[in-house]
């Protein structure tokens, strides 16, 4: 089978924009915590086929990740990685086997409401942030990411609770993120998504944001562990205030 550079569905200007966002937005989620992944999800909605815009921004996003994750690799806290990743199965096999059409206006506001009581609410049990809690944070926000695509922000509030330490969070983040996206692959792919038609694309979106991935880490070294700490709640409250917005538009409440 032939592989045309670029998928018919998408132009050749659209798509050098899509890689330059690549760039720009992976240097936000380097730099500040979150929000990259979430702001290039909506750009590719404004553009792409409504049935590529989970699956490839899931790979996109694993191979971001995955290139964070090498770039910080010594500051990765594994306990917390080793209770994530089972909860990433079950979340994932749950949600295959399931199929929930659950309207996403009320993912949205669950998620929402999650990372505004994780920012700004009191905080946790610390029993929530060992292996049994962080493993039931992991199969939800798994779960939920093969319907709606947008749990980062949940994500990383979770890990921003548990370490002070900035580096620390973004390394740590973006393996559980590596593990949440691996999984996509094989659920649409076994759902008769055709990846292939779109791996140019998408090898390209992963090198561009590997470099800026590179130039986001050059500004975090510049941050301290407090103003860290501050943009990443502000970049969180944002999205999350984004997610009720949309959730409001998609329940008509305004009609």
């Amino acid at each position: 089978m032939e592989i045309a550079l670029l998928p018919e569905s998408l132009s050749l200007s659209v798509a050098i924009f899509l890689l330059a966002s690549s760039v720009v937005t992976s240097m936000i989620t380097a730099s500040l915590g979150a929000g990259g992944g979430v702001l290039l999800l909506i750009l590719m909605a404004t553009w792409m086929p409504a049935a590529a815009i989970i699956p490839v921004h899931g790979m996109i996003q694993l191979g971001s990740n995955g290139g964070r994750t090498i770039l910080t690799w010594k500051h990765i806290d594994w306990r917390t990685i080793a209770a994530f990743a089972p909860g990433v199965i079950v979340g994932a096999a749950a949600g295959a086997w399931l199929l929930v059409s659950l309207p996403a206006y009320l993912w949205q506001l669950a998620i929402a409401g999650f990372v505004l009581y994780l920012c700004w609410g009191p905080s946790l049990p610390k029993g929530a942030f060992g292996p049994v809690g962080v493993f039931i944070a992991a199969a939800l926000t798994s779960f939920i990411s093969l319907f709606v695509g947008a749990t980062g922000p949940l994500v990383a509030a979770f890990i921003k609770q548990i370490h002070a330490d900035r580096f620390r969070t973004v390394a740590t983040f973006a393996t559980a993120m590596v593990l949440q996206h691996a999984p996509k692959a094989l659920v649409f792919g076994v759902t008769g998504f055709v990846f292939a038609h779109w791996l140019p694309f998408i090898l390209a979106m992963i090198a561009c944001g590997f470099a800026g991935t590179w130039l986001g880490l050059r500004v975090l070294n510049s941050l301290n562990n407090h103003w860290f700490s501050k943009a990443l709640n502000l970049v969180l409250t944002v999205l999350a205030l984004r997610l009720i917005w949309q959730a409001s538009l998609a329940a008509h409440w305004w009609a």
